[in-house]
């Protein structure tokens, strides 16, 4: 199954959980440190925290805009500038983007745009290029030619959506693991992008 057709059918915990863990990877991107994100992964695991969603939802805002303002955050930038500068305005609007209610609608709609948005930061950052047309031809399954970023990125999607599936709330811990592997390997890639401009 496509990853399309995989957010076609997603109920809200499986739509909530990758549109968090599309976000949990990026997280390098803006600044924060690898537990910033573990309140709402936590909400997940029962009913009683989509309540509580918006206001930790808010108080990771508060701990991520910092520098770069609440302005920014969800600014409408040309994309003009280096690919990691498109990536990083990518993950905050990401993060702007995100529902203070957790509807199953609300939710859908955030992690189909997560789901683009991740695929493309990891286009812009990634070393080798990527012979598709656009990201999404891989989201609806057309994967020849991808970039080995991509690649990986695209699998850890569908293996979240299909964890939640599967399995449920119990599905949210392996899908949390294959989220921080993902984090690792973005952070590699960002440190290394850095010590070359240096």
């Amino acid at each position: 199954m496509s990853l399309v057709e995989l957010i076609g059918q997603a109920d809200e915990r499986g739509l909530a959980a990758s549109g968090l863990a599309c976000l949990d990877r990026c997280i390098p991107l803006l600044g924060g440190d690898d537990e910033v994100l573990r309140p709402l992964w936590a909400g997940l695991a029962d009913d009683a925290g989509a309540a509580e969603w918006g206001e930790r939802l808010e108080q990771v805002r508060g701990k991520l805009i910092g520098e770069f303002g609440a302005g920014d955050i969800s600014g409408s930038g040309s994309g003009s500038g280096s690919g990691e500068d498109e990536a990083v305005l990518l993950a905050r609007r990401m993060l702007a983007a995100a529902p203070v209610e957790r509807s199953a609608a609300g939710v859908r709609a955030w992690a189909d745009a997560c789901s683009v948005a991740a695929l493309r930061i990891h286009r812009l950052l990634d070393p080798l290029k990527d012979a598709g047309d656009s990201v999404d031809a891989r989201r609806e399954g057309r994967t020849e030619g991808m970039s080995p970023l991509v690649a990986a990125e695209l699998r850890r999607q569908i293996t979240v959506l299909e964890l939640l599936a599967g399995h449920g709330p119990a599905g949210l811990r392996p899908a949390l693991e294959v989220s921080t592997e993902g984090r690792r390997v973005l952070r590699a890639v960002v440190s290394r992008r850095s010590r070359r401009r240096g």
